[in-house]
Order: structure tokens, then sequence, then C-alpha cells
């Protein structure tokens, strides 16, 4: 099955559980949860702390397996898979965006977009030129020999959004992407973002910002393990920055 399949939802999930065991205390941490994605769409999911969104991400991003219930990513049943299996799906179809940016800090922007590519085996020609269209892609063709250090937060955050893409995932996973940054720059990701699902890219976004919820097409609100809202937002937020130039 082609992972852009577009008659298979990229997320289906079914009665999802996850408990912890904490010292004699189970902690039912997601209690039973159903959700849908289609392909393209671009999901919010907020809550509380203690909502369930930190361990949803978790199962989401195949980091983790569930206690009950069924995940299907792209049509696979990844509920029951091995470590390894899993380290493969995420490797092929989820990209993950993280708070801390997770770069290299002594390799190029060029190299730390290209190393999902190295362990998926790809040649060194092709993957130097998959990573510098996705440098491009994220308006930093300029920048592509700097280190993190020498890009603002901003520019790494872009880095780590353009090594997320390099594998043309089916889905990409964004975890409060804009924590570390001030609005400004928090507008200028969410742009990114917003253009990368228009042109066709499922995205999944945690975040405690309600704000920045609002460039999704749907939020979904978790409370106490549970989906408490889930709806679309009638008018996506756009930014007044898009016109400017990235920082």
């Amino acid at each position: 099955m082609s992972k852009h399949d577009g008659g298979v939802p990229v997320i289906d999930i079914r009665g999802l559980e996850r408990e912890y065991r904490l010292g004699a205390e189970t902690v039912r941490a997601l209690r039973g949860v159903d959700l849908t994605i289609d392909r393209g769409d671009f999901v919010a999911i907020m809550g509380p702390s203690g909502s369930g969104k930190s361990t949803m991400m978790n199962l989401l991003g195949c980091l983790d397996t569930p206690t009950a219930g069924e995940y299907r990513l792209n049509g696979q049943n990844v509920s029951r898979l091995s470590e390894g299996q899993l380290a493969r799906v995420r490797n092929r179809d989820i990209g993950f965006v993280f708070q801390t940016f997770n770069l290299l800090p002594r390799a190029s922007a060029l190299h730390n977009v290209e190393l999902p590519l190295i362990y998926a085996g790809v040649s060194a020609t092709e993957r130097r030129q998959r990573a510098r269209m996705k440098l491009e892609m994220v308006g930093l063709g300029d920048r592509m020999s700097h280190r993190p250090p020498e890009l603002s937060g901003g520019q790494r955050q872009r880095v780590a959004v353009a090594r997320a893409l390099v594998n043309e995932p089916a889905l990409l996973l964004a975890d409060e992407p804009t924590g570390n940054l001030d609005s400004r720059t928090s507008d200028e990701i969410m742009d990114v973002f917003v253009r990368l699902n228009d042109e066709g890219q499922t995205l999944v976004l945690v975040t405690h910002e309600h704000d920045i919820a609002e460039y999704a097409r749907r939020q979904v609100h978790l409370r106490d393990g549970l989906i408490e809202r889930d709806f679309r937002n009638e008018v996506r937020r756009t930014s007044t920055l898009s016109a400017a130039p990235p920082s």
C-alpha cells in the first residue's frame, strides 16, 4: 500500500487505552479514545496537564503501544508491533518536530536534514538533493552550510521541519513546536505548517496555546483521558507576517 493512498485515513483509532503503573497506583492516561484523521487534515490536540495529550502524541508517533484498543496508521495496525517494527514505521511514515529542535549542534543544516535518509540507507547523492529541496521549501536555501548555533530559533525550527519532511512522511507530528519561540517567530513557523497543509501534508499538532490551535483546520480537546470536544475551526487563523521575510 502506498504511504499516500488517498482512500485510507492516515489515523484510525478505536477504543484506545493506555495505563501506567506508578507504585501501587494505576494511572489511566487514555480511557477508550476513538479518532479518525483523514489525509490532508490539520488537527490541533489540546488539553490541560494530565489530560492525556502527551500520551496520545506518543501513541500516534509509535513511540509507545496502547494497553488496549487499535491504532491503524495508513491502514496498518501498529498497535502490537515490536520495537524494531515500530522504528521502521516511524522512519517511513512519520515526521517529528519537537519543541527543543533536537538538532546536532556541530553538523550543518544540510547534514541535520539528511540524517533520516542516512538511517534509511539512501545514497549520498540522492539524500543531499532531497535535503536541499526541503531546506529550500522552508526558506533556508541560503543557510544550508550553517550550523544550529549560527541560526536563530525560528531558523533552527525550520531545519527541524525540513528534516521531518525529508522522508515524505504520511504524517507530520509536531509537539509544542512553538514552545521555545517568541510570538512573531511562532507565527512564522505556523505559516510554514499552514503552507505545507495547503499542499496536502497531514499534520497533527500538540499545543496548549489556543492562538496556535486556531491555525489548524480542526481541534480535538482531551480531558481526563477522553475526547471532550472535537470541532472544525470555522475560520483558520492567518498570520500578518506571511508577506514578511522569515527571521
